[in-house]
Parts: structure tokens; sequence; C-alpha cells
């Protein structure tokens, strides 16, 4: 959803995920804590409507609890937020606020009452020993592509860290070569902001105008 929205907004595709797969884990480990929540809460209540709101509570908590430490781990990287709510009431450090917070909520609830049950019918038609291939062959696809995330984001950080050690040319190759992670969290696009030849907007700016006039030079040729 949010790369759909994200996409529609600027025009373009923009994967908004961490990973290179159009995939954003976040959500999806937030969709199993709501999941386990609200089996474990619905045990313990007889009363549907009690059972769903406690879950909702909880399940918001939760998520809210799960984007704070996944922020703090992100900013340990590079120093700097990969997003920021700041600018949004009753925010903590910018990395949550209460805004997002009750989306989350609404999200649950639509998760839980009308997602789920829906994907659970299609998943008890498909055979065990589909299900098995499938959950191994995505289990490999994860594995094999947040490994490979996690070398591009430490290479990426290495060259914004120690870019001195860079010479200019070499620098902007690799700023290039991660455009999708700028693209994917806006804020980092004022990593080394100011720095002569270093700051990484100006980078990216000049490289979309160069294939620009590259474009315009040939239709005019």
């Amino acid at each position: 959803m949010e790369t759909t929205f994200a996409s529609i907004r600027n025009m373009r595709f923009i994967n908004r995920g961490f990973l290179i797969g159009p995939f954003t884990p976040i959500y999806g480990f937030g969709a199993v804590l709501i999941i386990q929540c609200s089996n474990w809460i619905s045990g313990m209540f007889e009363d549907h409507f009690t059972s769903l709101l406690i879950t909702v509570i909880f399940s918001t908590l939760l998520v809210t609890v799960l984007e704070l430490i996944t922020g703090l781990l992100l900013e340990s990287v590079f120093d700097t937020k990969w997003w920021d709510y700041s600018s949004n009431a009753f925010n903590f450090k910018g990395y949550i606020c209460l805004k997002y917070s009750l989306l989350w909520g609404i999200l649950a609830f639509l998760l839980i009452q009308a997602v789920h049950p829906v994907i659970l019918q299609v998943i008890k038609l498909i055979p065990v020993s589909s299900k098995v291939r499938i959950a191994v062959l995505s289990g490999l696809y994860f594995l094999l592509d947040t490994t490979k995330s996690i070398i591009d984001t430490l290479d990426l950080r290495k060259a914004i860290i120690y870019y001195s050690d860079l010479s200019v040319s070499k620098y902007k190759e690799k700023i290039i070569k991660y455009k999708r992670i700028f693209l994917a969290f806006p804020r980092l696009l004022m990593l080394n902001a100011g720095i002569i030849n270093r700051d990484v907007r100006s980078i990216l700016n000049g490289r979309i105008n160069k294939i620009k006039t590259e474009i315009k030079n040939r239709l005019n040729a």
C-alpha cells in the first residue's frame, strides 16, 4: 500500500521498503504480531466486542513499539533518521507519533476483521506439501534479499562516513548505485549536505539532469 501510494504521488515506481524486492518486512512482522495478539486475547474473553477492542489497543501499542525499535536500529546505521514525524503532534523524538499509531490501530482492525479471515480461507485450500514448498522458497528468497540489502546498506554507510577515502568519481558511483535507498527514504538525501562533491542530493539531481539532457539531445538529433 505504501509503495503504491508513494509511486502514484511521485508519478514513478518507488520501492518504499528496505529490501531490494517490493516488500516491507516491518508490516509483515506487524501483521504477525497483530494476528498472534488476536488469537491470544480471543481465548481470554467470551465477548467478541471486548476481545476485538482489547486486541486493537494491544496491537496498536505493539506495532508502535516495533516502529520505534526499527527507527532506532536504522538510525544507528547512518546516524540520521530514515523517517521523521517531528512535525506531527504527540510524537516521540520523531520516530513515532499519535497519528500513525492510530492508523496502525485502524489497519489492525481491518486485518483482523476483513483481510486475515479471507487469506486464511484461501490458505486452507492449498495442499500441505505445496505450503511447505512455498514457505521454503519464500524463506530462501527473503534470506537472500535481506542479506544483499544489508550488504548494500553497509557498503553505502561506509562510503558516506569514510567519503574522504574515496575519489570523487568512485563516491558518486556509489551514491548513484544505491539511488533506490535514497528514493525509499528521502531524509537520507541530507547526508553529507553541503560538502563539496559529496552532497548526496546534488549528485543525484545532477545525474537526473544529465539523463534529461541526453534524452533531449537524442530527440533533437
